[in-house]
């Protein structure tokens, strides 16, 4: 696990900062619940449609095939998307893969709580600041487990369109396929090398808010599998607030004359309007404040079908633990 060294009370706050991702190794969870949960899920998606859909089929939690989310995006993949906090809900899955799912949540989770308390210490402020704002009774959290078949169409097929998650942290393993690719500052595209063996952490636009762009969220994307190549398969934790939780700039962060960036809103506000977007879309533009010298948002793009995505240039290494 990365080390709670990273002062972050002015404008730098390092590689998390800058880029809104890292890797974290020695992170705890073992291997064992990782690969049982790895070999369920796979069983899972290797059932015939009809089944998967007699098994969870709901909206919007549940299973889902291409479309993601209801605004027209679609993907090469199929995919659970569970609740945390209700027990994966009402769905009635494999029991098999539902213990799985329950014992790996619980470990990650963890994780993600660490990281959130590692973070607040960088930021100096109390340990649990942040990581209570997720990680309470009320909380939404979810758990979304992505399978994405090889694709026998065409080579750098749209798994998962770009996009920055919503919510505080999301924390993802994947197996020894790669696909992932984030966006770094300058707008390049690089990939990130598969290690199963490692969690990787995504900043959210909610984490961007709450330090005041100190952190901020990275826009990242998949690229499908192909023909020939093995499945990919992610499993990843995202910690969201309770819907009513008021996401603002912290107080204790905003010194020296420093304003805010953005307007107060609360979870529930910020999902529903997120949720009301394509997945490119610059979600936290309505709520900025315009502020001489900002440095502007990622810009918006659309993914409207399944679509070829553009090659990364050769990439400097990328996703080292800090």
């Amino acid at each position: 696990m990365p080390q709670g060294n990273c002062k972050c009370g002015g404008a730098d706050c390092g590689p998390v900062g800058a880029v809104g991702f890292f890797r974290a190794t020695n992170h705890g969870v073992p291997a064992a619940l990782a690969d049982a949960l790895e070999a369920r899920a796979a069983a899972f998606f290797a059932m015939p449609l009809a089944d998967k859909l007699e098994h969870a089929s709901a909206r919007p939690l549940g299973y889902g095939n291409k479309s993601i989310g209801s605004n027209g995006d679609v993907g090469w993949l199929e995919y659970l998307l569970l609740s945390v906090s209700s027990g994966h809900g009402s769905f009635s899955l494999p029991p098999s893969l539902r213990a799985a799912l329950d014992e790996y949540t619980a470990a990650v989770r963890e994780v993600g709580g660490r990281v959130l308390e590692l973070m607040a210490d960088g930021l100096g402020l109390d340990r649990t600041a942040l990581r209570r704002m997720v990680q309470v009774a009320g909380s939404d959290e979810l758990v979304r487990v992505n399978h994405y078949p090889a694709c026998p169409l065409a080579s750098g097929v749209t798994g998962f369109g770009e996009h920055t998650d919503p919510q505080v942290v999301s924390v993802l393993r994947s197996n020894r396929t790669g696909g992932l690719q984030i966006m770094l500052r300058d707008g390049r595209w690089v990939p990130v090398a598969p290690d199963p063996s490692s969690l990787f952490i995504n900043v959210g636009d909610s984490l961007q808010v709450l330090t005041n762009g100190r952190f901020r969220s990275v826009k990242h994307r998949v690229v499908a599998p192909e023909a020939g190549q093995h499945s990919r398969l992610s499993v990843i934790y995202f910690g969201g607030p309770a819907p009513s939780q008021r996401i603002a700039p912290l107080p204790e962060l905003l010194r020296d004359g420093e304003q805010s960036l953005y307007r107060d809103f609360t979870w529930g506000e910020y999902k529903n309007a997120a949720y009301k977007t394509r997945l490119g879309d610059n979600r936290l533009g309505p709520f900025e404040i315009p502020t001489a010298g900002m440095e502007p948002s990622n810009s918006d793009h659309h993914c409207s079908a399944i679509a070829a995505v553009q090659p990364p240039p050769p990439p400097p290494h990328v996703g080292q633990v800090y």
